[in-house]
């Protein structure tokens, strides 16, 4: 089966975004794997190492990125149509969940969430007169709308896929590779989460989700694996409570192994050729 002609349209014949110099989707095949948290903590990441980041919450069905950045109430607007972002630990954040109850369903047809997105990425004034290196957009999971719709309408500089090891996340996560090919977005590489747990009693290493799954996937397409994170129940519990593990515990290993796959990130986003943006220029 081919994918309809509308959705190939090829990335580089859309514009640049006058205030982002990369847009990058992380997205996985499956839910349950960690995808949210993973944009969270390698946005606070890429903060630390000094750029200027932005977090878009684009599942508008099941927004969490408020909750792991510990942020409430609604947004600014300075006109009645641009949106100031919320900023939580240095980062600009934008999502649906700012703009409706916490336990207010979003009972939308593709259309209306597609267009949601387009309007939360272009109202909101990201990174102010200076603009954004990196947005990352936290997609929902699967193969739907609102990725359709990124890669028609949003220029992306290249996609993340975020798994498990185990083989029925890798079969899904495939699934979300293929389709970034299809819509000629550039997949930067793979994050294997929970790739491990390191008893906190007795140091025993235990892979619960299965060994090797991402290193397979990986090789598999010829895509870098960018980094195997740990299962930590540290890593929950300071995303519950507003304080993502990158900021609340710099120093420890599952910090660390966010801040390296960021650090690899960057250095498979540099490798790929692109035309050069200023982001000053643009913003007139």
């Amino acid at each position: 089966m081919t994918l309809p002609a509308s959705s190939r349209l090829p990335q580089g014949a859309l514009s640049l975004h006058p205030r982002i110099r990369n847009i990058i989707a992380v997205g996985a095949g499956k839910g349950g794997v960690g995808k949210s948290t993973t944009a969270v903590n390698l946005a606070l990441a890429l903060a630390a190492d000094g750029a200027r980041v932005g977090v878009l919450d684009a599942d508008v069905y099941g927004p969490s990125v408020p909750t792991m950045l510990g942020l409430s109430g609604k947004p600014d607007s300075p006109d009645g149509k641009s949106i100031l972002p919320m900023r939580a630990y240095g980062i600009d954040a934008m999502s649906i969940g700012f703009l409706v109850e916490s336990d207010t369903p979003m009972i939308w047809r593709g259309p209306m969430a597609t267009s949601a997105l387009t309007q939360l990425l272009g109202d909101t004034l990201w990174g102010g007169e200076s603009g954004l290196d990196y947005l990352l957009v936290d997609l929902p999971p699967g193969t739907g709308d609102i990725q359709l719709t990124l890669a028609q309408k949003i220029p992306v500089a290249g996609a993340v896929i975020v798994t498990t090891p185990q083989d029925v996340a890798t079969l899904d996560a495939r699934k979300a590779l293929r389709m970034f090919e299809k819509v000629d977005v550039a997949v930067l590489g793979l994050v294997e989460n929970m790739a491990q747990h390191v008893c906190s009693n007795c140091g025993h290493v235990e892979h619960l989700f299965g060994q090797g799954g991402g290193q397979r996937m990986a090789a598999d397409y010829g895509v870098p694996l960018l980094g195997s994170l740990p299962l930590e129940i540290a890593i929950r519990e300071q995303g519950d409570a507003g304080r993502p593990v990158v900021v609340a515990s710099p120093d420890s290993p599952a910090a660390l192994a966010y801040r390296a796959t960021a650090r690899r990130l960057l250095a498979e986003l540099e490798r790929r050729p692109r035309a050069p943006v200023s982001i000053p220029a643009l913003l007139v």
